[in-house]
């Protein structure tokens, strides 16, 4: 029977690298492309059959941004399908960043380069705004939109006698330090991106604690530092100009400059290949390319523990339970 592959913000970058890599591996899935804009979710899927003219590539509108939206789009998934076997949570954003040339120009020229590269760590800023549900948007969208569609289309996800994968695109920058448990939307602070995906990280581990029984497994993926439309967002044109050589240079000294989305995908496809059974769920698998580019996946240790993430997923039912009040029946 063929598996049924569901992809949140699969028109560009990693996404569509995703996909395409999918599609190169087994011609065969249902792959279905869950993005915000049909228009571009259309040219992407022309894309894709463009080179693989026999697949069967569908659309459907999901803004995890929204959850009128991803209520709207799970419905219309639950239609569609009897079961999912890979739902990718890629989708995800960074607003207006805002970066410190101060530091930048500091990192630069010191033994912490790579890692300001790669993590973004005092570097990094950005400016959130609160949506129309009453959420911080990048919250809403990287973390709590995608819970939402998970737990709508759990009967389609939760088979024991054929295990179904949650996969998220998870970050570098997923720092412990930008987290707090009393402020998990990120109100109060300037890293949200960060937080963002730290709480990712923590809401993986409690999924694995309370649907693993239920045949669900979940596993978190850092895709490395990709050149995506989110990453050339940070700073103007010309400054990518003058960096990528250097950039390529700091490749043969490490693994995490994956660059490309095609290299950042790489994890996001092993793991389509891996028993669940057999992943760490205390483990981030990253994507890692050598100077001679070469892919590879290494799996982390994440530093978070099982009584974090336990806290944090009661915080995110009481949210759920109060967010799921304005959406009664009839009103979406």
């Amino acid at each position: 029977m063929r598996k049924v592959v569901v992809v949140t913000g699969a028109n560009s970058g990693i996404g569509l690298a995703l996909c395409q890599r999918l599609l190169s591996q087994d011609d065969q899935i249902h792959l279905c492309l869950a993005c915000r804009s049909m228009q571009r979710a259309e040219a992407a899927r022309s894309a894709l059959l463009s080179s693989h003219p026999s697949a069967d590539v569908s659309i459907v509108q999901v803004d995890v941004g929204s959850i009128k939206s991803v209520l709207q789009g799970a419905r219309i998934l639950t239609q569609r399908y009897k079961q999912i076997d890979y739902l990718y949570l890629n989708a995800g954003i960074m607003p207006n960043p805002q970066v410190s040339l101060k530091a930048f120009v500091k990192g630069l020229f010191s033994r912490k380069v790579i890692s300001m590269f790669a993590t973004g760590e005092g570097l990094l800023t950005q400016k959130d705004s609160v949506t129309e549900d009453g959420l911080q948007k990048v919250f809403e969208t990287n973390v709590f939109g995608h819970y939402i569609l998970i737990k709508e289309l759990e009967p389609l996800l939760c088979h024991n006698n054929n295990p179904s994968r949650l996969i998220w695109t998870s970050s570098s920058n997923a720092r412990k330090s930008a987290f707090s448990l009393s402020d998990y939307q990120h109100r109060q602070g300037q890293e949200s991106y960060s937080s963002s995906k730290y709480a990712t990280d923590l809401l993986s581990v409690a999924l694995n604690t309370h649907y693993n029984i239920k045949g669900l497994y979940s596993s978190v993926v850092c895709p490395g530092l990709v050149m995506t439309n989110l990453t050339y967002g940070i700073l103007p044109s010309f400054f990518w100009t003058l960096i990528m050589p250097v950039m390529w240079l700091i490749r043969l000294f490490t693994n995490s400059f994956t660059i490309s989305p095609h290299n950042g995908a790489e994890a996001l496809v092993w793991l389509f290949n891996q028993k669940p059974e057999s992943l760490d769920p205390l483990a981030k698998y990253h994507s890692c390319t050598s100077g001679l580019a070469n892919s590879y996946v290494t799996p982390l240790k994440m530093d978070l523990d099982d009584t974090s993430s336990l806290s944090f997923y009661e915080k995110i039912l009481d949210l759920e339970k109060q967010v799921r009040k304005r959406f009664v029946p009839g009103n979406c």
